[in-house]
């Protein structure tokens, strides 16, 4: 699975020091290549070591996409407005 190399969404449970503590995350919904994993309050929680992965992505017009799985070798996560947003998204 992909690493998710950097997290710009400090205000994520799952984000502390600028990376990912999920065990994995879900990438896109119907809409845009958003992190559906992405979790906004106070309380930091996840794996005690950085363990960011993407588990999978919906984003079936990204380049990275076969079969529901990203192939790219990492993933940068961005904030975006209200949302945390995979920047390595690139529509084929």
């Amino acid at each position: 699975m992909p690493v998710v190399q950097s997290c710009a969404a400090e205000s994520c449970a799952y984000n502390r020091d600028q990376t990912c503590h999920a065990w994995a995350i879900t990438i896109g919904d119907a809409q845009m290549a958003a992190c559906d994993t992405f979790f906004g309050i106070p309380r930091k929680g996840g794996a005690p070591t950085p363990a960011g992965q993407v588990g999978a992505c919906k984003m079936d017009d990204c380049t990275y996409n076969v079969d529901l799985e990203c192939q790219a070798p990492g993933i940068s996560v961005g904030r975006t407005r209200d949302s945390a947003e995979c920047m390595t998204y690139q529509r084929s």
